[in-house]
């Protein structure tokens, strides 16, 4: 596979927590729970990581399905994690159930979706870490 860079952008916003992200020209808006300081506009990097990787498995499991001769009506992901900030300012855990509606026999599911685990590239990045690389600081 050829080396493909995608890129984004995030922005305060003037109100409260506030940014919005943009990416290829797509924003989404984040903000936190007012609880958390913020005005409960969006949902927080964090809800926005699990929602990606709950899409990610989806489009995975979407592409994947047919060169496996695996056939679905529906599939749908329920994700939630932990973050205690006194262990540290990060996920500590996340779960997953993957839902499908398919006449296909549970041994061949299970199969499927250990395949969607080892190729989908959002959980290859939750699992396996990223080396973050500040790349400099600008004043403008």
């Amino acid at each position: 596979m050829i080396k493909t860079t995608f890129k984004a952008t995030a922005k305060k916003l003037p109100e409260g927590l506030q940014v919005e992200t943009n990416s290829r020209g797509f924003k989404i808006i984040m903000d936190e729970p007012e609880d958390l300081g913020g005005t409960n506009a969006s949902m927080n990097p964090i809800e926005a990581v699990l929602c990606a990787l709950g899409a990610c498995q989806v489009i995975t499991a979407t592409a994947l399905a047919p060169s496996q001769n695996f056939k679905f009506e529906e599939c749908h992901i329920e994700l939630e994690g932990d973050m205690d900030q006194n262990v540290r300012n990060g996920l500590q855990e996340i779960r997953f159930v993957m839902h499908f509606k398919t006449n296909e026999p549970r041994e061949k599911v299970e199969s499927f979706v250990k395949l969607i685990e080892s190729k989908c590239p959002v959980g290859d990045c939750l699992s396996n870490g990223v080396k973050l690389v500040l790349s400099g600081v600008k004043i403008d």
